[in-house]
């Protein structure tokens, strides 16, 4: 049994009856494992992830092992963590460092005993794992590669190859058509306005809520607000995606002409401050702030906590209300963490099937490439087989060409 750090080894049995539960909605990944454990294509493999320690990522970990590899996984977020899927975990003999609430050295430490393993490759969420291996080059040893699941991570990689500081080759899951389709637009959507809801109690219909940043995962959370009633504000730096979120229904403007008009804010960018002190001044008494990008660095946290003559802790569970001078609350959520996850329960299993499986076929690929440090994309075979498998497991047929139809498009000629 390798190491493990985990609140309560005792919750192991409860936490097996969630991963259970989150596999009956993942048929991709049942299959999957299913191959896997045929063929053994990580025969001799360790893999070092960092993910969010829920039933779902368990899921992706028992491919893994059932396709040879040794797993040792470390939470992305303090606040994610299950500690009885963790529990669960450790009991199968993965070696997992992971409790829910960790302190940031903590949150360090456990990210240290999962490299110092000897992984050949990586699954990073939010680019810690590659940034540790950056930042103390001896856990690099013998690392051949790892993928990259988020938009924030893999603007982190491209950043670091544009210096040339990467010194692995790392493969942008983030960024094939399915991931932003599925788990970006459908999964973060969902999850992030259910954290809200589930948090805050709130009526959406009626109210104006605001959304910093019309990517897919923007554009995902102002479908479902709108939804539900709600008049969706947007704010964006791009202007290719204002027009898009314009021509889709959406008011555009500024954060400062937005800021006194939101009585929900949803930040989506990737970026730091983006809600900040000019904007805490002027918005609405019982304002609620909310993240959904990787990192709690949107809302300008310490900015608040300093301007706030007092801040009531935990109000409702995963909201703390500010209270500022001139008597005004302001709502924050999650403690400005990613708010799906720290007030919810993330993505939805039938989501995650689609994204972890990606994940998957990417790391069984890597294990027959040689790459140089940089920046990859999957391969849109990988892509392809995903969905094509998901829309089986859905009992949809696809259309298929002729002869005709082929020779057609295959010919310049009319």
């Amino acid at each position: 049994m390798p190491s493990y750090d985990v609140a309560d080894p005792a919750l192991a049995e409860q936490g097996a009856r969630k991963v259970a539960w989150a596999e009956r909605a993942m048929p991709v990944l049942g299959l999957l494992r299913e191959r896997f454990a045929q063929e053994r294509p990580l025969d001799g493999i360790t893999v070092a992830a960092c993910m969010h320690v829920t039933p779902e990522t368990a899921a992706l970990v028992r491919v893994l092992t059932a396709g040879g590899a040794a797993v040792h996984l470390a939470a992305s977020n303090p606040l994610s963590t299950q500690d009885d899927v963790a529990a669960a975990l450790a009991a199968e003999g993965v070696g997992v460092h992971a409790r829910h609430g960790v302190t940031r050295d903590e949150y360090v430490a456990h990210l240290t005993a999962v490299l110092e393993a000897g992984p050949q490759l990586l699954l990073d969420d939010g680019c810690d794992l590659v940034d540790l291996l950056h930042t103390k080059p001896v856990l690099r040893k013998g690392v051949r590669a790892g993928v990259e699941e988020t938009t924030t991570g893999v603007l982190r990689l491209r950043q670091m190859t544009a210096d040339g500081a990467l010194k692995i080759p790392m493969v942008a899951v983030n960024d094939t058509s399915v991931q932003r389709l599925v788990a970006n637009r459908h999964g973060t959507g969902q999850s992030t306005v259910d954290a809200v809801l589930r948090a805050t109690g709130a009526l959406l219909a009626g109210t104006t809520v605001v959304i910093a940043g019309y990517g897919p995962c923007g554009a995902g959370i102002a479908e479902r607000a709108r939804g539900l009633g709600a008049h969706v504000l947007v704010t964006e730096i791009d202007p290719a995606r204002a027009l898009e979120a314009v021509l889709s229904g959406h008011r555009v403007a500024t954060m400062a002409d937005a800021a006194p008009l939101g009585d929900v804010f949803i930040t989506a960018t990737g970026n730091r401050d983006v809600l900040r002190a000019e904007h805490f001044e002027v918005m609405k008494d019982g304002a609620v702030l909310a993240n959904a990008g990787h990192f709690d660095v949107e809302i300008d946290v310490r900015s608040l906590a300093e301007n706030s003559l007092e801040v009531h802790r935990k109000v409702r569970p995963h909201v703390d209300e500010h209270l500022m001078a001139d008597g005004r609350r302001l709502l924050l959520v999650a403690e400005g963490r990613l708010v799906n996850l720290a007030a919810a329960e993330g993505h939805p299993a039938s989501v995650m099937d689609v994204s972890f499986a990606v994940q998957a076929l990417t790391l069984e690929w890597l294990t027959t490439q040689v790459l140089k440090p940089g920046v990859y994309d999957v391969p849109p075979e990988i892509d392809a087989e995903v969905a094509r498998t998901k829309l089986a497991a859905l009992g949809i047929g696809l259309e298929a060409l002729t002869p005709e139809q082929q020779r057609y498009l295959s010919s310049w000629r009319p």
